[in-house]
C-alpha cells in the first residue's frame, strides 16, 4: 500500500481548485452582470460537464490538448513537453469537471446580494472595482467557499477524464508519475489486490465527506454572522 497516488490526488485537486475558483468567479461575473448574446446557451456549455458521459469529455480534451492540435503544439513549442498523459492533463481535466460547479456555486452568492447596496456605494462613488472587492466578492463568500470545496472534492474523486487525459495507455505512451487515487484504486483491483483498493476508497471517501461537512459549516457560520 503506498499513499503517493492521495498526495498526487490531493494536489491535483487543489491546483485544479484554484484555476477553476479563479476562472469560475470570472464565468459568473459575466453571466450576471453582462448583457450576453445568448447567455442561455453559454450557460448550457459552461455546465455541460455535469451531464456528458466523462468519457465523452475526455475524448474532446484528448482531440484539443493533443499533440497535433494547436494547444498541444504550442504548448510543446513552450515546454518542450506534451500536455497529455502528463499532471499537467491531469490538472486540466480536472478543473474541467470541477468549474461547472463552481460558477453555480458564485451565482448563487451573487444572486443573494441585495441589489441597493451595489447601488448604494456607486451613488457614492465608489469605482466598479472597489464594489467588487469590497463589497460583492465579501458578501458572495459563501458561494465562493462552496465552490471551493465543490470543486476540490469533484477534483479529487474524478476518474473517467483523468482516465482518458492522463492515465490511459494510448499509443504506449503512459503517465510519467504516480496514477491518482480514482485511477489507483481501479489498477487494484484489477491487479486483484483488494486490501490496498479497500484501503485508498476509504480514505478517499473520508476526505471528501470531510471537505463537505466543513463547506457547510463554514457557509452555515458566515450565513448567521452576517444576517
Amino acid at each position: 500500500m503506498t499513499w503517493a497516488p492521495l498526495w498526487l490526488s490531493l494536489e491535483i485537486a487543489t491546483i485544479a481548485m484554484i484555476v477553476s475558483l479563479v476562472v469560475g468567479t470570472g464565468l459568473a461575473l459575466l453571466l450576471r452582470w453582462r448583457r450576453l448574446p445568448v447567455p442561455d446557451f453559454v450557460d448550457a456549455l459552461i455546465s455541460a460537464p455535469l451531464v456528458l458521459p466523462p468519457t465523452v469529455l475526455g475524448y474532446y480534451l484528448l482531440v484539443a490538448l493533443g499533440p497535433d492540435s494547436f494547444a498541444g503544439r504550442a504548448w510543446h513549442a513552450i515546454t518542450g513537453h506534451t500536455i497529455i498523459f502528463t499532471f499537467t492533463g491531469a490538472v486540466i481535466a480536472a478543473t474541467v469537471g470541477s468549474l461547472p460547479l463552481v460558477v453555480r456555486s458564485v451565482r448563487v452568492g451573487l444572486d443573494s446580494i441585495e441589489p441597493n447596496l451595489l447601488a448604494a456605494a456607486r451613488t457614492l462613488g465608489a469605482s466598479p472595482a472597489r464594489v467588487l472587492v469590497t463589497i460583492t466578492l465579501p458578501l458572495a463568500a459563501p458561494g465562493l467557499i462552496a465552490g471551493a470545496m465543490l470543486a476540490f472534492a469533484r477534483a479529487l474523486g474524478d476518474y473517467g477524464m483523468t482516465q482518458m487525459v492522463a492515465g490511459a495507455r494510448i499509443e504506449g505512451l503512459w503517465l510519467d508519475t504516480t496514477s491518482p487515487a480514482s485511477i489507483y484504486v481501479y489498477d487494484q483491483l484489477v491487479a486483484n489486490h483488494e486490501d490496498a483498493a479497500r484501503t485508498m476508497a476509504i480514505v478517499t471517501t473520508l476526505v471528501g465527506v470531510v471537505i463537505l461537512y466543513l463547506t457547510n459549516r463554514v457557509t452555515r457560520r458566515y450565513y448567521q454572522a452576517h444576517v
